[in-house]
């Protein structure tokens, strides 16, 4: 891609994304939402291959309808109320709107058949930027509403999208599905504590982007779209398949690592506030997602490929691209556990 066409379509991500999260009112909100989706879409389609035109059109779709459901629902509120505000959300019908159309533009279940096979069809890199960049400005909007929203629905939310993220990603061999369904099953966990302690929405969010960005430039890095791929990275890097084990651990929410710092603080909120079914449920869909983590584990630290190849090997040839927002992220994602203090206390 042209790099001043490609500059222009990141500028115009990062300002729909500020556009959102400056507005208060829903007009405005609902512009830089579309700046965003219109930005990322020559992104996706930019190798015109099948797979990504069906994506692309998919994604399209999908973020089309979420816009028209808020726009509408914000049309309703200003009728009724007369404000366009965001913290002025009274009626019922219009937040219940807002929040299943945002839970569609973030993929949140039942709303999220078009994540795996939107993310399917995509480069890592773009994928990188649909599952972190392209949360923030919904997440925003969903904050900043949540205290209209029915208690009961978020929950219901957060559970579907947790039991729903480690089901679905166990029967994967793709590695981009497995991280869609990653992503589907961390957005429950955010979701299900937002009318209790946003700050901790905040920090799950924080961790989340920081350990998917190190996974995703991990696997752009190997080349790697298939778990039988993975079998062969040890040969190509011990240190980088070695951290990425414990990255995917992470993930997975396995102490003592960072993913399992956010897990733990959901979990003794929902213990605080007298939800111990709730917190029971969340604590053993995670033990879902953590099995599919184990799985790609395995496949790279405990099997060796076992198919000869004629051609050049893979860790023969050097790679031209930049290991520097690799090791910053995953080193981030790593290391972050023992600041959990000094992240409370920033975020309180």
């Amino acid at each position: 891609m042209n790099p001043y066409v490609l500059a222009i379509l990141l500028s115009s991500l990062g300002l729909g994304t500020t556009l959102t999260f400056a507005s208060s009112h829903w007009l405005l909100a609902w512009m830089g939402l579309e700046i965003n989706t219109l930005a990322i879409i020559p992104l996706m389609a930019q190798h015109h291959h099948p797979r990504a035109v069906e994506a692309t059109t998919k994604y399209f779709l999908t973020q089309a309808t979420a816009a028209a459901m808020i726009m509408f629902a914000s049309t309703t509120n200003a009728w009724i109320t007369g404000e366009w505000d965001m913290n002025n959300m009274s009626n019922p019908l219009a937040s219940t709107m807002i929040i299943i159309a945002l839970a569609l533009k973030i993929g949140l279940a039942p709303m999220h058949f078009w994540m795996p096979e939107v993310l399917q069809g995509l480069d890592l890199l773009t994928g990188l930027i649909l599952s972190t960049w392209q949360k923030l400005a919904p997440f925003a909007l969903i904050i900043q509403t949540a205290q209209a929203i029915d208690p009961m629905l978020l929950t219901a939310l957060g559970v579907t999208s947790t039991l729903v993220g480690g089901w679905g990603g166990l029967n994967q061999t793709q590695l981009r599905k497995i991280l869609a369904y990653s992503s589907i099953a961390h957005m429950g966990w955010m979701i299900i504590i937002l009318q209790y302690a946003p700050q901790l929405t905040l920090v799950a969010l924080g961790t989340y982007i920081f350990m998917t960005s190190a996974a995703f430039l991990t696997l752009k890095t190997s080349s790697a779209t298939k778990i039988n791929t993975l079998t062969m990275t040890w040969s190509k890097s011990p240190t980088l398949t070695a951290t990425t084990a414990l990255l995917l651990l992470s993930l997975g929410g396995l102490p003592p690592l960072t993913g399992f710092m956010p897990k733990w603080l959901i979990l003794q909120e929902l213990a605080k506030q007298s939800l111990p079914i709730t917190a029971t449920i969340m604590a053993l869909a995670a033990l879902l997602s953590l099995y599919f983590y184990l799985r790609l584990c395995y496949a790279m630290t405990l099997t060796i490929s076992p198919n000869t190849t004629n051609s050049i090997a893979p860790w023969r040839t050097q790679t031209t691209q930049s290991s520097l927002p690799l090791a910053l992220s995953t080193s981030i994602a790593l290391g972050l556990l023992p600041m959990t203090p000094a992240i409370l206390m920033l975020t309180t």
